[in-house]
């Protein structure tokens, strides 16, 4: 009896090839910002929907407060970073896709990594139409200097929530990822005082607002166009990111298919 014995492929010189990481990376991360481009839903809801939601207010109140491109800020950034990497994380799950990515030879880190930064660049995009149409308007009270420092800070101060993005992405249908993310993202908003001074809302809500991670995030946007705190709404921000970050990794290893 003749035993067929098949060849082993040949291994290149130097051993086997190892997969180059940035490029890797560079690649999702190109796909993720297309991603975002083609989810209409997504566009809407995280790009379209808060600058919209500005233009509005700054009509009605223009100069009257100084603060509204940082808090207004605030939303739009959180909008973006929230609602897009958990998107992409279930619209990829139903597809397969998240799976075959976790057999191959590309490290699962880097594609989660590649759909958080490719948020990033979005929500810059939103700060800078929101200080346009302030512009616009003539409201706009910002030297550039502090609108970059807004924008590190905001993008900086997302992670947590991008995070809390994955986590429930990794759980949740895309419909149903949606419907959770801005069912957090809304009320949170409202009560954190980003769309109107609390001061302007009922008088408990301003004992509540103390205890959500967006109006800490809000704070330290306010603090980088005129006086205020930062090291205490850091540390909770801080804190925020461990937890948020803790449960991520607990969601992806209990993922549904």
């Amino acid at each position: 009896m003749t035993t067929t014995t098949v060849p082993s492929p040949p291994v290149p010189v130097g051993g086997p090839r190892r997969v180059s990481l940035p490029r890797v990376f560079a690649v999702e991360l190109a796909d993720d910002l297309r991603g975002v481009v083609r989810e209409p839903a997504a566009l809407f809801f995280s790009i379209v929907m808060p600058v919209g939601f500005f233009v509005l207010f700054v009509s009605v109140f223009g100069r009257q407060n100084g603060g509204m491109l940082a808090t207004f800020g605030t939303f739009g950034v959180l909008a973006v970073t929230l609602m897009n990497p958990g998107m992409g994380v279930a619209k990829d799950r139903e597809r397969g896709w998240l799976r075959a990515k976790q057999v191959s030879a590309v490290p699962l880190g880097v594609t989660l990594a590649a759909k958080v930064v490719a948020s990033f660049p979005y929500a810059v995009g939103v700060l800078v139409a929101m200080a346009g149409a302030a512009a616009a308007t003539g409201s706009l009270v910002v030297t550039p200097w502090q609108l970059v420092r807004l924008c590190v800070v905001l993008v900086l101060g997302a992670f947590p929530f991008a995070l809390l993005g994955l986590a429930i992405g990794f759980q949740a249908s895309t419909n149903a990822a949606a419907a959770i993310l801005n069912a957090i993202l809304m009320p949170s908003a409202v009560v954190s005082g980003l769309w109107m001074p609390l001061e302007f809302l009922p008088a408990f809500l301003g004992h509540v607002a103390p205890f959500l991670p967006p109006y800490h995030l809000a704070r330290l946007a306010l603090a980088q166009i005129g006086p205020g705190e930062v090291l205490p709404h850091a540390l909770v921000l801080l804190g925020t990111t461990a937890v948020t970050g803790a449960l991520a990794a607990l969601s992806y290893r209990f993922a549904r298919p």
